[in-house]
This record gives C-alpha cells, sequence and structure tokens, in this order.
C-alpha cells in the first residue's frame, strides 16, 4: 500500500512512519520541514505547499494521513488567521482533491481540545463540542469537512487525540509531560498552573499505534474517535513525574502550585476506538516519563528553539514578513 503523509515529518510523524515503513508500507511526505527532517531515507519527499498539491499529485496513493498545521494553542492565537487556513481549509483542500484522485482512505488529526470545557464529566464522540479559542474551533472546522466527503468508496476517520508527551526525533518540550520533565531536570522543579483541571494525555508510541490502526481498519469504517493512553488531573501528571525522577535520581523536585483559571478542561472516554479500531493503550505518565528518560542525551538542549513550536513560528512568520510583495 502507499501512502501519503502531509506533515510528516513533525513530531507525531517522526515516530509514525518508522512504524508504517516497518509494516511494509511506502510512504511519502508532503512537507516544508518548518522543524528539520529527521525521517529515515526510505521515505519520499514532496516538497510542496498542500495548497499547491493537485489531484494528478495524489493519484496512485491509496490513503492520506494529514498530521500538518498548527498544533497548539499558542500558535493559533499568536496567528488565527493562519491557523484557520492551515486547520481548517487545508484538511478540507487535500481530502476533497484525495478523494476525486480515488483514495480509498483519508485519516485526519483532529484534537480532544474541541471538546473545550467540562464539568466533571467523561466525555465520548457525542458529546457537544463547544470549544471558544481559535485553535479548537480550527480542528473542529476540519473535521466537520473531511468528514462530509465520507461515502461507501472515500473512508475518513478522525482521531480526536490527547494531549501527545513523550521522546520524538523531532522533538517537543511544549507538551505538558515534556515540559514538567524539562523542568524537573533542568531547575529541579515542577509548577502547576492548576491541578485541578483534567486532560486525558496521549503517549507519542500510543498516538502512533492509534494512526496504525487507523490505516489498517476495515474501509468500511468512518467518523470520529477519541485517542488517549489515560484521563488525569495536571496535578497528578505533575505528581506522577515528580516521583519518576525522584526515584531515579535521587534528587528532591521541588513541586509549586499554583490556582490559575484554566477554561480547557476535559476527560474522554476511548471505548469506540477500543471497539470499532481495535485501539488498547500502552503506556501511562510513567512510560512515557522513562522514554523521555532514556532519550534525554538527545534533546539535552533545552532552550533550543526547535523544541517549542510557536518559537520556530514566530521566527517563520518574521521571515515572511520580511519578505516585500511583489504586485
Amino acid at each position: 500500500m502507499k501512502i501519503l503523509v502531509a506533515g510528516g515529518a513533525g513530531y507525531i510523524g517522526s515516530v509514525l512512519i518508522p512504524m508504517l515503513l516497518g509494516r511494509g508500507y511506502e510512504v511519502d511526505v508532503v512537507e516544508l520541514f518548518w522543524f528539520g527532517n529527521h525521517l529515515p531515507e526510505a521515505v519520499g519527499v514532496v516538497h510542496k505547499d498542500i495548497f499547491n498539491l493537485s489531484v494528478q499529485d495524489l493519484q496512485g496513493y491509496e490513503q492520506v494521513v494529514f498530521l500538518a498545521g498548527l498544533s497548539n494553542d499558542p500558535m493559533a492565537e499568536f496567528c488565527p488567521s493562519k491557523n484557520f487556513i492551515f486547520n481548517a481549509a487545508a484538511p478540507a483542500y487535500l481530502a476533497y482533491i484525495a478523494k476525486r484522485a480515488g483514495v480509498k482512505r483519508y485519516v485526519y488529526a483532529s484534537s480532544c481540545s474541541v471538546y473545550g470545557y467540562t464539568e466533571n464529566e467523561l466525555y465520548d464522540e457525542t458529546c457537544p463540542a463547544i470549544c471558544n479559542y481559535p485553535y479548537g474551533i480550527s480542528k473542529l472546522q476540519g473535521e466537520q469537512a473531511v468528514l462530509q466527503l465520507a461515502d461507501n468508496s472515500f473512508s475518513v476517520i478522525a482521531l480526536r487525540k490527547g494531549t501527545v508527551s513523550g521522546y520524538s526525533p523531532r522533538m517537543r518540550l511544549d507538551l505538558i509531560v515534556n515540559t514538567m520533565f524539562k523542568t524537573a531536570m533542568r531547575d529541579r522543579k515542577i509548577t502547576v498552573n492548576n491541578p485541578s483541571i483534567w486532560r486525558p494525555i496521549l503517549s507519542i508510541r500510543d498516538a502512533s499505534t492509534a494512526y496504525v490502526r487507523a490505516v489498517e481498519a476495515n474501509y468500511k469504517i468512518s467518523g470520529v474517535f477519541n485517542i488517549a493512553s489515560g484521563n488525569f488531573t495536571v496535578g497528578e501528571v505533575a505528581d506522577r513525574v515528580l516521583q519518576s525522577i525522584e526515584q531515579f535520581t535521587g534528587w528532591k523536585i521541588d513541586l509549586q502550585i499554583k490556582h490559575i483559571q484554566d477554561f480547557r478542561n476535559y476527560k474522554v472516554s476511548i471505548q469506540k476506538a477500543q471497539n470499532i479500531l481495535s485501539f488498547h493503550p500502552q503506556d501511562g505518565i510513567n512510560s512515557i516519563v522513562a522514554d523521555l528518560r532514556q532519550n534525554k542525551s538527545k534533546f539535552a538542549d533545552w532552550d533550543n528553539s526547535l523544541y517549542y513550536n510557536i518559537q520556530e513560528f514566530k521566527k517563520q512568520e518574521a521571515v515572511a514578513d520580511a519578505v516585500p510583495t511583489i504586485v
């Protein structure tokens, strides 16, 4: 099977694509490589903007996986206009031309951020998506657009992922567990802005497995699926990271608890993904921290801007603003 992965050189793609290659799939990526290229040499590269792709470019692919777009709230709020273009319009356009090209399945990287704020309820895929922030809104728009194209000949699967953490060759230190690991190792301190809010946490290995399950699902399957390794309060995440690092290092890690209001609070059921996609997470907070510990020498430069999406995005925007417009 030949698969095209949009945004495949990113945080998740750099873990997922070796898994797909290991299962015998032929994989190409369409990428602009904002964060470098850590992919195996066996991967084909289409160095294009998604909006410059044509139906002809997609012919011959059986599946398309969309991992591109802006990946978190800080990026979306820094540039809301590009957030809606990259997270809503881009996946819609790519799905549209993929269907015209005869692609059989489209897998869309959605987010549990679409749920916004919930009051102590376990949300499944039938619950309302009520996020009022640019990132969550755009992910829901992209999701709705691609699902609109689903029919008997074009399967569409949207994976609403929890907050992903863990080691990737294209590393990020702006994700909850990764950030706590960084500050504990660098400063011997973990800061929690609000210990009571809930988050679905997803290890990057479980996230990649979810995409494999989506790719290998029966073509009659379409729909939205919550994906998480588990639900935790931020306070519990901090406790588990702290305990794991203290046991490993013998250090005393300080825990600073604040009570800053947060309007993002949700926990999700993954029963649908378990029953239909056979997605069964293998990791938890401790295994994510163990993964980070085992690979920490590969990202020891804690302040490298490449590890923080918003910093690199601001650089890209500054370069774009500096280029004169040709009329």
